[in-house]
């Protein structure tokens, strides 16, 4: 299970790094609209996979989820990712959002607790340990996720931006945050492909209203070849394959350890550029890729004591029925708490 895991987020991060220097092609094409473009070809392709799985739609709840994860984990991160690019460099924008280890080490556990008791959706969790509570954040994970971020440092190197290309990329390390927080709550219902599916179809008309908002949808053209051939690659490779990579992996290692897998994205990105562009990486890039990778190994080590931050560890508490969650609750509540006497 967690080898799995740490292979579909590796895979995952790797596809979103090398994606950095592929979506330099698009910085002159209408941003809002090449993303939506993106998501309605990976959410065509991504529907029919749903209609080859079995699961259920989604509740009016998690639809609302749903929603908040395509405005800010989609459309929001890859419009503040383009428009840094325009204002910095690449270096600077992977060095920020290489933040997403340490981040996500900080927020997973307390926001676990979190929405254990606010969550009101269909089905309501509970740790292994009973009552739902907030946790207090690993400190050896949050050191692990530091040594990640300072590798990630030594990766990227210097780079140049100003304080706009600084804000965006800002904005990008938000939206990076989000795309695991807002959907890690989802997963074990859901399932990754209804996940992805439904995030990228609410995404395209948000995009679509933002266009046409904001008068870009007057400056809507033909893509060249280059940004045709960039706009195929985000959306099948970046947004089909690695959105079903990450999500099954995040699935399986919980927010905090499939966290730590943020670092390999400026690797990745270091070694697009470098192939794209035919240039070699700095010693310092190459230290740092070793100092990513120690910090990485070091956090998929840690056993964390407590309730677990993943989410196939906590199991489905169903309770009374609220808005449209389905009968039977306590009928299922009360074999369980039986099991619960019987094993104790």
């Amino acid at each position: 299970m967690r080898s799995t895991g740490a292979v579909l987020c590796a895979t995952a991060m790797t596809i979103l790094g090398t994606s950095f220097p592929v979506s330099r092609e698009l910085t002159g094409y209408p941003t809002l609209t090449s993303q939506a473009v993106r998501y309605l070809i990976a959410a065509a392709l991504l529907a029919a996979l749903v209609r080859r799985s079995a699961g259920r739609a989604p509740y009016r709840r998690e639809l609302l989820r749903l929603a908040g994860l395509a405005a800010t984990g989609l459309a929001a991160f890859n419009v503040c990712v383009l428009a840094a690019l325009r204002h910095a460099d690449p270096a600077v924008l992977g060095t920020v959002i290489g933040g997403t280890p340490l981040l996500l080490a900080i927020l997973g556990p307390v926001l676990a607790g979190s929405r254990a008791s606010t969550w009101a959706g269909p089905v309501r969790r509970r740790s292994r340990r009973g009552a739902p509570g907030r946790r207090r954040p690993s400190a050896r994970v949050v050191g692990c996720g530091a040594v990640v971020v300072a590798g990630i440092a030594l990766v990227q190197g210097g780079g140049h931006a100003s304080a706009a290309g600084l804000c965006w990329a800002l904005g990008a390390l938000a939206g990076e945050v989000l795309f695991s927080l807002l959907a890690a709550p989802l997963l074990d219902e859901l399932g990754p492909v209804r996940v992805s599916a439904w995030a990228c179809a609410l995404a395209v008309p948000q995009l679509a209203v933002a266009a046409l908002v904001t008068g870009e949808w007057h400056r809507l053209r033909v893509p060249t070849a280059a940004e045709g051939v960039a706009l195929l690659y985000l959306a099948v490779v970046l947004t089909v394959v690695a959105f079903l990579c990450w999500y099954g992996g995040l699935r399986r290692l919980g927010v905090e350890r499939a966290g730590m897998f943020a670092g390999l994205l400026p690797v990745a990105s270091l070694a697009g550029t470098a192939v794209i562009d035919h240039t070699a990486p700095a010693p310092g890039a190459l230290l740092g890729t070793l100092v990513v990778a120690a910090g990485l190994g070091a956090g998929l080590a840690v056993d964390w004591a407590g309730p677990s931050a993943t989410a196939t560890d906590q199991a489905p508490v169903p309770v009374g029925p609220v808005g449209s969650e389905p009968a039977g609750a306590a009928p299922v509540e009360e074999a369980r708490s039986a099991a619960r006497t019987r094993s104790a």
